[in-house]
């Protein structure tokens, strides 16, 4: 095979694992990235957090919600801006930075959370800032179109931002080194990575179309105004309903959602809103709920008692027979093994308060089943989305249930492989794909039934209670959570498929996914190829300037051309060697392959792939890309542009070491081993 068309073939590869990876719920998949215990708390996100003299900027992510929020400091003062409602980070930091929190500002009357504003305001005197066209139900100052705080060397100006919500605000942060334009922009849910705020979450108060004619000019008029190079950050990240299709990314610039973002590439007004109004997924209930607490002001919270009262088995028994929902938090499998007849399955790993948010009603009791930390935990985080008062929990969990014979129910998980051999001979269940269209139009495991979970409850009509049904979605946390539901309407024999589409992805089972464009009704077989990423010479040198240390570079060129030129870092190794020692397939943090022109290193990173789940990059282009990219074209010798990673002499070596980042050094036109 000749090496052009292998690269072809590879890079035809990477596409369709990528996509893959992103249907099935693999690295990068929005919801399975909310399983681990951090999400659950806020995180501090250190690749963008700056300092300066007199100047601290923090942003938080609290992933479970996909929500952002901040901290800037200055001349010992402290701005918090879309707080969670749980404040503990927010006041350890600020006293850790020596600032004292004084002013909290929300950009606009959150619906996904319940912000904490009030809480700050109580803890600390903080006066609240916001938009007069909120008209805000507590104490604050109000503020217009323009208008401006300072604190320390930080001013921020308000600039109104309608197309979400009516009262949509952002929040342009200035410097004294940066008072021509803003230093950063924080945009709330006016604009985030790759999307725009849904418009409709006002419900009867104002169409989707009124609201997103008011984003069009919110861009159009005062956003799009900004240079390209003005960095915003938003109130979400991937995951939220707030809008579609958000970017994992914490922070990127106007220039580059100018560019990217698909709403925006609509010039005109028309199109722009029939964009912005199609396809969006249903509201949870609890937005319109949480969004008139936090105009109103949330009512405040008693952190130190988060556990709700204990109940005894006839207790639950007696109440769930009035129709008190229970919540069992417990983890998938768990669940299945034994649970409360009737429970409901919501996992504490995972995006518990939005789900429960979506299948428990506004307002009506709930009792929760686990573990007393997981009770505890779950109560806590409830408060979030103001759930604040479940009816209690079960004393003594599945154990004193079990114990007291009351009516147990249990469920089967069936493995990747036995529901495969099943489908081959005809016996597999009726199954259903539990996640939103969108994703099962991307990528599913073959001919199945979607019924997203959010309508699960109601669209479970169309099936059989008598017949087999079998659930799956990406892990099996959303699966889990729909089975759970036909279990409560009776059906008789339900099934889970454990670990989802990723067990199954991971077996190599052909998946079907969406024909050509992601639209027509014929489904394509295709199978998932673990290849590695590509990543541009762009990326690789924001990485070599923001991140070093974070990852090993290794270049695959002959040690000659290695010696003339190489990346700040990098380690020399023989190809061979490289795809026969398994030191390389070691190792959490990303491996990034380097040759000449990107071929060799591509088919390398092939091999490792299908050896380790180690992530594997490939610098798209090789050397020949990143030295175009990085130094002027001239002849006989010149230097990189400024504040481009330099290219450095190294020596080589013949096993992977942690990188050690390297002094930038002038760079040699030479022929670039190209």
């Amino acid at each position: 095979m000749k090496i052009d068309d292998l690269v072809k073939g590879i890079s035809v590869g990477v596409l369709l694992a990528v996509a893959s990876a992103r249907a099935a719920g693999l690295p990068g998949d929005a919801e399975a990235a909310t399983h681990g215990d951090e999400a659950a708390s806020l995180q501090l996100v250190k690749e963008t957090e700056q300092t300066a003299p007199d100047f601290v900027f923090r942003q938080y992510n609290l992933a479970v919600l996909s929500h952002y929020s901040y901290l800037i400091g200055s001349g010992g003062e402290a701005l918090i801006v879309d707080p969670a409602r749980d404040i503990s980070r927010y006041l350890k930091d600020a006293q850790e930075l020596g600032l004292k929190i004084t002013k909290v500002y929300l950009t606009h009357s959150h619906a996904d959370f319940v912000a904490g504003h009030m809480e700050l305001a109580k803890v600390t005197g903080a006066e609240i800032i916001m938009n007069e066209a909120t008209q805000a139900g507590f104490p604050h100052k109000s503020v217009k179109d323009g208008e401006s705080f300072v604190f320390g060397k930080v001013r921020g100006m308000i600039v109104t931002t309608p197309g979400h919500t009516p009262d949509g605000t952002c929040l342009y942060v200035y410097t004294p080194a940066a008072e021509s334009h803003p230093r950063f922009v924080l945009t709330g849910d006016t604009l985030f990575i790759g999307s725009v705020g849904r418009p409709d979450l006002m419900g009867e108060g104002m169409s989707a179309a009124a609201l997103a004619e008011m984003g069009f000019h919110s861009w159009k008029d005062k956003l799009s105004k900004l240079p390209d190079d003005t960095r915003f950050f938003p109130a979400h990240g991937a995951g939220s309903l707030c809008g579609a299709h958000l970017s994992d990314k914490p922070v990127s610039t106007i220039g580059e959602q100018r560019r990217e973002n698909v709403y925006l590439q609509h010039k005109d007004l028309l199109s722009y809103v029939m964009a912005v109004i199609e396809g969006l997924p249903d509201a949870p209930q609890y937005f319109k709920h949480n969004a008139k607490l936090n105009h109103d002001g949330p009512p405040l919270v008693d952190w130190d008692h988060p556990t709700p009262p204990a109940l005894s088995v006839t207790d639950v028994r007696a109440r769930a027979q009035k129709n008190d929902w229970l919540i069992d938090v417990r983890d998938a499998k768990a669940f299945a093994m034994a649970h409360p007849q009737g429970a409901i399955s919501i996992g504490i790993r995972g995006r518990f308060e939005t789900w429960t948010g979506i299948m428990i009603p506004w307002g009506e009791p709930f009792i929760l089943v686990g573990s007393d930390d997981e009770v505890r935990e779950a109560a806590f985080r409830l408060k979030r989305i103001g759930y604040d008062a479940p009816a209690g929990f079960l004393q003594g969990g599945v154990e004193a249930w079990t114990h007291a014979k009351a009516p147990i129910g249990s469920l089967k998980l069936l493995k990747a492989q036995d529901l495969y051999g099943q489908m081959q001979a005809g016996t597999a269940p009726i199954i259903v794909d539990v996640r939103l269209p969108s994703e099962w139009m991307a990528l599913r495991i073959g001919n199945v039934l979607n019924i997203p979970i959010n309508k699960m409850f109601t669209d479970s009509k169309r099936l059989s209670k008598e017949m087999p049904v079998l659930t799956v979605c990406n892990s099996a946390y959303r699966s889990s959570m729909g089975a759970s539901v036909l279990l409560k309407q009776g059906f008789k024999a339900v099934f889970n498929m454990e670990g989802g589409s990723e067990a199954w992805i991971t077996a190599g089972f052909p998946t079907l996914g969406a024909t050509e464009g992601g639209h027509g009704t014929a489904a394509t077989p295709v199978r998932a190829v673990r290849l590695p990423d590509r990543i541009a010479a762009a990326d690789l040198k924001r990485l070599l300037m923001d991140l070093p240390g974070t990852f090993e570079i290794v270049d695959v060129r002959p040690p000659a051309l290695f010696a003339d030129f190489s990346l700040p870092g990098a380690r020399n190794a023989d190809i061979a060697d490289v795809m026969a020692n398994p030191a390389y397939l070691n190792g959490a943090s990303p491996l990034v392959l380097v040759d000449r022109d990107g071929s060799l290193a591509m088919a390398v990173g092939g091999i490792l792939s299908q050896k380790t789940a180690r992530p594997i990059k490939v610098l798209f282009g090789g050397m020949e890309a990143y030295w175009n990219e990085s130094a002027m074209p001239v002849t006989g010798g010149g230097a990189a542009p400024a504040g481009a990673p330099a290219i450095t002499p190294a020596a080589p070596v013949s096993a992977p070491v942690a990188p050690s980042p390297s002094k930038p050094g002038p760079a040699k036109k030479k022929s670039a081993g190209c």
